[in-house]
């Protein structure tokens, strides 16, 4: 075995004896996200778009809150036995002549009630079908309570509703341009834009789920939509303080680029995203589970819903989509394209030097002329690895 191959065992030697998992909760740098940050942007633009195509073909299954409109419910315990969705559904036709726009049944067991959701109706209309359900199915009320008395209603106007839906927004927006505030002053303005596209990407594909899947957009999923936002920022932040403190002084250094440098904090702070993200899931999925199996609440699926699709999509955009995009806006300064330059031409001298020593080596030279070559074979071909560069150039020694 000549020197080159032992240089090129040596350089390669760590990489063999570390499994994936081992890479990954030590967080070395082997995971190269950032080099591959143009085809995350490809896998991001396709399920940006799609959700934006669901959303505008689709739409959204707006609650009564934000549509206004009239509900009327009462307990699917009738005293002919249970009521049917489809009972409920043709009582209500039966009373006006056409069919209520959504009839759900929540909860479970002795705790059921179904709900007819419609468009405004006046006070008259309102008692044609409590008199129609009350008549054909007899829902049985607390304390036995019967006919149109164990029938509740409520209204909320379309204006109402419009005001929800703008105060939703309000808040929307007086939250992201918070982020861009407090990120711009904790780190700097490329950082901030970096996070704030990642949010919006946020938003977009929390929102096309919810269109493609069709669960109600309630008061709870706008505070639901808040509450992610904040886990995503919180794990942005985590991130690029971590890529802050890798790249300090790094202008006046030849060791790694930024790319590299952040792609490092990027693994460093990977498998604490994702104990993050496991540990925040099992709650949200217990609430899913209970709210859609066990009671049936439309509330806690929307809740629910919206809390997984935001976490999981937070955690993924934090890493594979906030630093690469940070990445690419730095690099728009000279000042960091400057040196990433002379990172690359440093480490083609140091390939060159390591070359021109195993040259010049021939068998007569001792053991431990050959291990300072080896060193600096390993060197060389870890220089290019982001992470695994070592933290001393070895000193090279030549035979005389």
């Amino acid at each position: 075995m000549g020197v080159e191959d032992l240089g090129t065992d040596a350089a390669k030697a760590p990489a063999k004896k570390e499994s994936i998992f081992q890479r990954l909760y030590v967080g070395t740098g082997a995971f190269d996200i950032v080099g591959a940050r143009k085809r995350w942007y490809m896998f991001f633009g396709v399920l940006v778009l799609g959700c934006i195509l669901s959303m505008s073909i689709k739409g959204f299954n707006f609650g009564i809150d934000f549509e206004g409109g009239t509900q009327i419910q009462f307990s699917a315990n009738g005293s002919h036995g249970q009521i049917t969705e489809d009972q409920a559904k043709q009582a209500f036709k039966d009373a006006l002549g056409k069919d209520a726009d959504e009839v759900q049944k929540v909860g479970t067991g002795g705790a059921t009630t179904l709900q007819i959701r419609t468009g405004t109706l006046d006070a008259a209309d309102v008692f044609k079908v409590k008199q129609e359900i009350a008549t054909k199915l007899a829902p049985l009320g607390t304390n036995g309570v019967t006919g149109p008395q164990a029938i509740s209603d409520s209204a909320v106007s379309a204006s109402w509703g419009g005001e929800i839906s703008e105060k939703a927004l309000i808040a929307l927006a007086i939250f992201l341009v918070a982020v861009v505030i407090f990120l711009a002053i904790y780190f700097d303005l490329r950082m901030a834009a970096a996070a704030f596209i990642s949010l919006i990407h946020d938003i977009v594909v929390t929102a096309g789920v919810y269109s493609l899947v069709g669960f109600e957009v309630s008061p709870a999923t706008v505070i639901g939509l808040l509450t992610i936002l904040g886990f995503s920022l919180y794990d942005t932040v985590v991130v690029f303080d971590k890529v802050r403190e890798n790249t300090r002084g790094l202008l006046g250094l030849t060791r790694r680029t930024y790319a590299e440098a952040a792609n490092l904090a990027l693994n460093q702070t990977l498998m604490r995203s994702f104990n993050t993200a496991f540990i925040a899931l099992l709650p949200i999925l217990g609430l899913l589970v209970v709210g859609t199996i066990l009671l049936g609440s439309g509330t806690l699926q929307d809740l629910a819903l919206v809390q997984l699709t935001g976490t999981i999509v937070g955690v993924l955009s934090s890493v594979a989509l906030a630093t690469p995009l940070l990445v690419d806006l730095k690099l728009r300064d000279p000042k960091y394209r400057q040196q990433a330059a002379r990172v690359a031409a440093r480490r083609a001298k140091v390939a060159k030097t390591a070359t021109a020593a195993d040259d010049d080596f021939d068998a007569s030279d001792d053991d431990a002329l050959a291990a300072e070559l080896r060193k600096e074979k390993a060197y060389a071909a870890a220089a290019s690895v982001p992470g695994r560069i070592p933290k001393n150039k070895p000193n090279q020694k030549r035979k005389k």
